[in-house]
């Protein structure tokens, strides 16, 4: 796995080994920024469920002005600390080792607004969708003109709406489907 794009482009990654993560593809991520586009550039970006941290680094190497990776599961925790030292990223991000939706409320505690929200939870843990982006939808964490993308499993479907949030996009690619979601 590498990062695709920006200022560490080509750079190797490391990922977890075994089945508990399951990074989001090289392809995958290009199509997610290739929609995005300019919104990365300065913008305040969550990668949630971040696994390896592959695409919260894409959107720092991308231009984020700032990255949140949130991930509870240790290993992988260690994986993206070793990650951020392999690209030499000592600022402008923060690993929240916590519960996903215990991450979101530490943040939405602080003076933070988030501009784009990356959420992949495990496939096999469908209620997680639920959860995160049910709290996203009912919290003050987001940024008005947000963004908030789930990626799942194209044989799962997704709500259109979670409180405020409404489904705007739908982007199927091989196994997997991105949920573009932002605030009505």
């Amino acid at each position: 796995m590498r990062v695709i794009a920006g200022h560490y482009k080509r750079r190797q990654l490391k990922t977890l080994k075994g089945l508990h993560t399951r990074p989001t593809s090289d392809r995958l991520r290009e199509t997610l920024f290739n929609v995005l586009g300019g919104a990365v550039a300065g913008a305040v970006f969550a990668d949630c469920y971040a696994g390896s941290g592959a695409v919260g680094l894409e959107a720092l190497s991308r231009g984020a002005e700032w990255v949140y990776l949130l991930e509870n599961h240790r290993p992988a925790v260690r994986v993206i600390r070793e990650n951020l030292s392999r690209l030499g990223i000592e600022s402008n991000v923060e690993v929240l080792p916590f519960d996903i939706v215990a991450g979101l409320r530490n943040l939405q505690q602080r003076p933070v607004r988030l501009d784009i929200v990356f959420l992949d939870p495990p496939y096999k843990a469908p209620q997680e969708y639920e959860r995160s982006l049910g709290w996203l939808g009912e919290s003050t964490l987001l940024a008005p003109d947000a963004w908030v993308i789930a990626e799942h499993h194209r044989k799962s479907t997704l709500a259109d709406d979670y409180g405020a949030l409404h489904r705007t996009r739908t982007l199927p690619q091989g196994d997997a489907v991105l949920g573009f979601f932002r605030p009505r």
